[in-house]
């Protein structure tokens, strides 16, 4: 009977550490998915296309064009390169403690958090290895942007929704959903 007991008590204890790897688990592969989805594309679009050239041409909806940005969303901040490297690092720290604060359990709140930190990671990589991003979808008449681009976009919008939407789970006063 008492073995019983310590062999319960020994599976209560490991239950809590589990849980937390299983998400962090799942956190990681979603920030390394899209960080190995942006660099595959960029690269594709650099081997395939010369700088500035559009495929297909004439096309007036959307097209892949070869843009490189040395600068921020839109084209601003232009050669701010080391400010640039900076925010990202500062950003990818910030999503890192809004994780550890993150509801236990709340997938949504993380996968947007994945994302958010996925995408800062892939134009990160761009800025310290190329001293420019990447950018290649462009729906003409607006700015081009990449894989990480979106994914910060919507990992963002997400979180504010999420914070709207659901606020008793972000205050750390009610109930997360997602599980």
């Amino acid at each position: 009977m008492e073995r019983a007991a310590v062999a319960n008590a020994a599976d209560e204890d490991a239950a809590p550490t589990e849980a937390p790897r299983r998400h962090l688990k799942r956190f990681a592969a979603i920030a390394a998915a899209v960080v190995i989805l942006d660099q595959l594309t960029k690269a594709l679009v650099r081997a395939w296309l010369d700088e500035r050239e559009v495929w297909p041409e004439g096309f007036e909806l959307i097209r892949i064009s070869h843009v490189e940005n040395s600068g921020a969303a839109f084209g601003i901040l232009q050669g701010g390169g080391p400010f640039l490297i900076a925010s990202s690092i500062l950003g990818a720290v910030i999503v890192l403690v809004f994780l550890r604060a993150a509801p236990p359990g709340d997938r949504l709140y993380e996968t947007a958090l994945a994302l958010v930190l996925g995408g800062a990671i892939g134009n990160l990589i761009d800025r310290v290895f190329r001293g420019t991003v990447t950018d290649f979808i462009d729906p003409t008449h607006y700015p081009a942007f990449n894989i990480a681009d979106s994914s910060i976009v919507v990992g963002v919008i997400s979180l504010a929704v999420l914070s709207l939407w659901r606020p008793e789970g972000r205050a750390g006063g009610g109930k997360a959903g997602g599980d």
